[in-house]
């Protein structure tokens, strides 16, 4: 597992590497956005911990750009932050990151964060049936999701690993209602620890490359109080 860690604080990205090299993972270091932008295309790493506030290209924009045109690998990213107000959390979580750690952190939460984030890639593998519905076909081992609406042309969706995730469950049983904490279970994994608000914004994201109109969901309802379902009808 590759980490690219991009911090402008050499004191934290040095603690945060021999953490992480100490545990057998392979780092890179870097101390602004622009360069970090164009390591993580040139590496591909698995993770990325990247810090809010960087010299030339901050952090909330350096993730977004990430999200907009996915990386091959498509990697988790963990944010990091000297702020702690759940406005920035959220603004943090809504532009693409997985996680979010507040500084000052203790290495054994960072590697807790880190192990939690590493572990999805592990959960996925083996044969898994295909998804249809009256308007998407999933398909999970290509890591594929297909749009058809009415007599529109077929189009494939450019999703993140968490949002095909997300997708994917919430599609294996149409009209479940799904609370934020099972959701929290089946795609973040039961190790993590963070915020469930973390749903919220993922799923308005999702909703946003889903619905032909996401100010008004079609596809993936709200349910006052309880959680988010799938339908689909004809």
């Amino acid at each position: 597992m590759q980490i690219l860690i991009i911090e402008d604080d050499r004191d934290i990205a040095t603690l945060v590497e021999s953490t992480l090299t100490s545990d057998g993972f392979s780092c890179r270091l870097c101390h602004d956005g622009l360069q970090g932008l164009e390591l993580a295309k040139d590496l591909q790493p698995d993770l990325i911990i990247l810090d809010l506030l960087l010299p030339r290209l901050d952090g909330l924009e350096l993730c977004a750009r990430l999200r907009q045109k996915p990386l091959a690998k498509d990697p988790y990213i963990l944010m990091l932050t000297a702020k702690s107000d759940e406005i920035d959390r959220i603004v943090g979580l809504s532009t693409g990151a997985d996680d979010y750690l507040v500084k000052p952190f203790s290495p054994r939460e960072l590697m807790a964060r880190v192990r939690a984030l590493l572990r999805r890639s592990l959960r996925q593998g083996g044969q898994t049936p295909i998804y249809r519905t009256s308007s998407f076909t999933l398909d999970p081992d290509q890591r594929q999701a297909v749009r058809h609406l009415g007599h529109q042309p077929p189009e494939t969706l450019d999703l993140t690993t968490l949002e095909f995730n997300l997708l994917m469950h919430l599609m294996s049983q149409p009209g479940r209602v799904w609370q934020r904490e099972q959701l929290i279970e089946r795609v973040w994994g039961s190790d993590y620890f963070g915020d469930d608000r973390v749903v919220d914004t993922h799923i308005a994201r999702l909703r946003k490359k889903v619905e032909p109109d996401p100010s008004e969901p079609r596809f993936i309802k709200t349910v006052i109080g309880v959680g988010y379902k799938f339908e689909d009808h004809a």
